[in-house]
This record gives C-alpha cells, sequence and structure tokens, in this order.
C-alpha cells in the first residue's frame, strides 16, 4: 500500500506541469509588421532612452522565432504571416495556401486558418491593422489567394468565407485599392451577406456587432482594438482577435513611434483581459534591416535623422550616429513572447509554424490534417 502511495504521489508530480496549463478561452495575437530584435530594442531606447523599457520585454514567456518561407531565407508578410496562422510555410507573395502554390500563377492546397478554426468553433473573431485590411497580414487571417495584390478578391473573401461565417470585426485602411480592383462587386457581396462596410470607425452605430470598416487613410488602432475587444468579449463562448501594427522603418521615426505606441496598447489590453482564460501573443513576421550601430545614454536615438533625410535620397540607406538602416526585410530570427492562459509552450528557438502549434493547444483544439 505505501508503495502504491509513493507511486500515485510520484505520478501526480509528474504530471502536475501539464495540470497547471490553462486553456484559453480568448486569443489575442499581436503583430508588429518588420519588427525584428533589433528594431524592438531600438524602439525602446526611442521612446524611453533606455533598453528593456517596453512592456512586451517584460512578459515571462519568450523565444526566438525563424521566419523562412518554405523556399527562401527571407520572407515577406504573406508567407511570414501565413506560416503563423496555418502551421505550413509556403512561398512569398502567397495567402494562405501551401507550398505548391505559384504566385501569379496557379492555386495551391487551401490551409486553413486560426481564424478559420475559431469560426467553426463557434468563437467570435476580428480582424484590424493600421494599414490596407486586405493586405497580406491582416488577409492571411481570413483568405486565400495565389497572389497578395489581389486584394479586391481577398477582401471579397470575408463575405465568402470557406469556413464559418466569416470574420465578425474587419477594422482597417485601403479602401482605394479595394474598390479600384472589386468595383461594384463589393457592395453587392456585402448587400447578399447581411453586412454593411463603414468609411469610419466614428460612423460605426452601437447597434452594429458585426462592423466592417474600411477607411481611406491610416486607422486609429488603439480606438479599433477598444471597440472590436468591447464587441468580441461580448460572446460567451470566446473570441480570437489578429491586431497589426505596422513597424517598418524605412521612415525610423514613424516606425519606431508605432512600435512604441503599439507596446503601449498592448500594457492598456493586458490590464484589461482575465489572463486564467485568455492567451496574448506578441511577434513578427519577419525583420527589417536596422541595426544599432552606435549612440549613448542621454542621446535621442535618432539624433542627426532630420538632417540625413534632408540631404539624401529616400532610397539610402540611412546613417545616422546611433543607427544603419535599409530598406530590405531581413532573414533573422524574431522575439515571440507570450503571457497568459497558454503562454508557458512560448519558449526558445521555434520555427514560425509553432505559433500555430501553441494556439491551438492553448485551446485545447486538435488541427485536421494539412
Amino acid at each position: 500500500m505505501r508503495r502504491f502511495i509513493l507511486s500515485a504521489i510520484t505520478s501526480l508530480l509528474l504530471l502536475s506541469p501539464a495540470m497547471a496549463q490553462k486553456r484559453a478561452k480568448n486569443v489575442i495575437l499581436f503583430l508588429a509588421d518588420a519588427a525584428g530584435v533589433p528594431t524592438v530594442s531600438a524602439a525602446s531606447l526611442h521612446g524611453y532612452g533606455e533598453p528593456l523599457k517596453l512592456y512586451v520585454q517584460s512578459w515571462p514567456h519568450m523565444g526566438l522565432m525563424d521566419t523562412t518561407t518554405a523556399s527562401a531565407y527571407v520572407s515577406d508578410s504573406a508567407a511570414g504571416m501565413t506560416a503563423i496562422v496555418t502551421g505550413v510555410k509556403t512561398q512569398s507573395g502567397v495567402i494562405s495556401m501551401g507550398p505548391d502554390t505559384e504566385r501569379g500563377k496557379k492555386d495551391g492546397r487551401i490551409l486553413k486558418t486560426l481564424l478559420e478554426y475559431a469560426e467553426e468553433k463557434g468563437l467570435a473573431t476580428g480582424v484590424l491593422t493600421n494599414v490596407s485590411i486586405a493586405d497580406a497580414t491582416p488577409a492571411a487571417c481570413y483568405g486565400h489567394a495565389n497572389d497578395r495584390r489581389k486584394q479586391g478578391e481577398l477582401f471579397l473573401q470575408i463575405f465568402r468565407p470557406r469556413f464559418g461565417d466569416g470574420p465578425d470585426v474587419v477594422i482597417g485602411a485601403g479602401r482605394k485599392t479595394i474598390w479600384s480592383q472589386a468595383g461594384g462587386e463589393i457592395e453587392a457581396a456585402a448587400q447578399k451577406a447581411g453586412r454593411r462596410i463603414y468609411a469610419s470607425l466614428a460612423e460605426v452605430p452601437e447597434s452594429e456587432r458585426r462592423p466592417i470598416v474600411v477607411s481611406e487613410g491610416e486607422m486609429d488602432v488603439a480606438a479599433a482594438a477598444r471597440r472590436a475587444l468591447k464587441l468580441l468579449s461580448a460572446n460567451r463562448g470566446g473570441y480570437f482577435l489578429m491586431i497589426e501594427w505596422d513597424a517598418h522603418t524605412d521612415n525610423p521615426r514613424q516606425g519606431l513611434d508605432n512600435l512604441v505606441r503599439f507596446d503601449r496598447l498592448i500594457r492598456e489590453i493586458a490590464s484589461q483581459v482575465n489572463l486564467n482564460d485568455t492567451l496574448l501573443v506578441f511577434t513578427a513576421d519577419h525583420s527589417f534591416e536596422l541595426r544599432i550601430t552606435g549612440g549613448r545614454r542621454g542621446v535621442p536615438l535618432l539624433e542627426g535623422l532630420d538632417e540625413w533625410m534632408a540631404s539624401h535620397s529616400p532610397k539610402d540607406e540611412i546613417r545616422i550616429p546611433a543607427l544603419r538602416v535599409g530598406h530590405s526585410h531581413t532573414g533573422e530570427e524574431v522575439l515571440i513572447a507570450a503571457m497568459g492562459a497558454g503562454a508557458e509552450r512560448v519558449r526558445g528557438y521555434m520555427p514560425n509554424t509553432r505559433v500555430f502549434d501553441i494556439i491551438m493547444q492553448a485551446w485545447g483544439w486538435r488541427p485536421e490534417p494539412r
């Protein structure tokens, strides 16, 4: 009997890490487009004058994530986000289709996304961004295309979803590009689906439960996120929300400002959700050509930038005392950080496809064969 009791206690102790894992009801994926590790470091120095001051840098669970595509070392947002939300690496320029896709020529196999799994399970879903809502990162959540440039075709898939009834909350920019490609099909598709498209967040009435907002200019991400969370959290079954904020540093001040503001929004959201049943994940789809090559405490990180930009071509590599900034994506690993239910699965080096598995496991779901 004593041996049996000791064996039972030992078994319980061995099982305790698994038993301690909490299942997620809600998932929020924060995607800082092009925010590689150097950009994250630079954003802290730019915003606070010190390293390690961003909120996401304090999260308890972190790792480094590979961003290669099915065939190349350097990814674009289409292949990068497809890997994150489907668990399958594909070709650059391809939106949630398999590596057998020929960009712009031939469709590959359709890859079911995290948002689409959530739709089928009865969760409320949302996608929002400060750039075009049919650009690569948001479109990879709800659409499928052999070329990311087909923004009109991708946007129409909101009303003609392959799985579920389409994302519930859709907020972003890109109205001119999307309408120029899809023309009169958009209003007809929206009307058939019983959805209305608004030109600004301010136009959305309080009674609207499934808003689609497509603005002409940039979207106020913070205001959009607050509205989206209010709507999605009303669903008792849980929700999935992807929030993108562009952090490309072709213009270093704009890119770093965006990341600092995004980090503040993430802090705000984290303080409002229940981390016992909500998983927060922060990462990037790929890195960018920014390096901290100098600088010192007490001196602004971007000292000399205005003078440099006034006297050089926008195509030139930026060289100021603290930074060297090019204009290309790069292939090194990016930060992935997590907190909340299921966050303990984020650790060490991992492929970008692992994010899909982490989120599915946090929900307690098994993916279909891919």
